[in-house]
């Protein structure tokens, strides 16, 4: 029998029962309702909505790539809707992703289904309800199913954490210093500020 479980975060989980197998049919089907769904060890996860402060640093931060990244070729900036294949099942859905062209070749159109393996730059912008433990967990799966390079923004504290492996932040960037996609977008610099602007309008 399935059951109906509810956490403290905003991040629910739906439907609970033993593991389930979800075909790239099944989580596509799933109702476009506004929210952002994820799987975890065969659970749907309801991610919830992020709000306006949220959606405003990701819209700034995939700008900022995109216009990068599209006229050298360097690969597919992908917003927080597309979600990635792990290999022990999950889907997992960042909010930003960079999914380089080596790992392309051969195709000449995206799939309409799922991309195997995590981005090469994964970017998780906090929201209130995000615990430690969420984003440890999500951090271990990124880097074991090949990504190189995490950054996890915090828009209220305004301050971002780079990853290069899941143990432990490589460096603590705060508005004074720039993001820096290092080897993974090569000559990519953004100031962290720029993602901390206040309305000016």
């Amino acid at each position: 029998m399935t059951t109906l479980i509810q956490t403290p975060t905003h991040n629910s989980v739906i439907a609970a029962s033993e593991k389930k197998v979800w075909t790239d049919a099944e989580f596509m089907a799933l109702p476009d309702d506004g929210h952002r769904y994820e799987i975890m060890d065969g659970e749907l996860i309801d991610m919830g909505n992020s709000g306006a402060l949220h959606g405003y640093v990701c819209s700034l931060l995939v700008m900022s790539l995109m216009s990068y990244v599209l006229p050298k070729k360097l690969g597919v900036i992908l917003d927080s809707s597309t979600a990635f294949k792990m290999k022990n099942g999950n889907k997992r859905a960042p909010d930003v992703s960079f999914f380089a062209k080596e790992r392309l070749q051969g195709i000449t159109e995206l799939p309409t289904g799922f991309l195997d393996g995590a981005p090469d730059l994964v970017v998780e912008v906090l929201s209130p309800g995000n615990t430690v433990e969420e984003i440890d967990r999500k951090l271990v799966e990124y880097f074991e199913n090949g990504a190189r390079l995490v950054w996890v923004i915090s828009p209220n504290q305004h301050y971002v954490l780079v990853y290069r492996s899941a143990q432990e932040p490589d460096r603590l960037l705060k508005s004074i210093d720039f993001l820096d996609g290092e080897d993974v977008i090569p000559g990519f610099t953004l100031p962290v500020t720029s993602l901390f602007q206040k309305l000016s309008f």
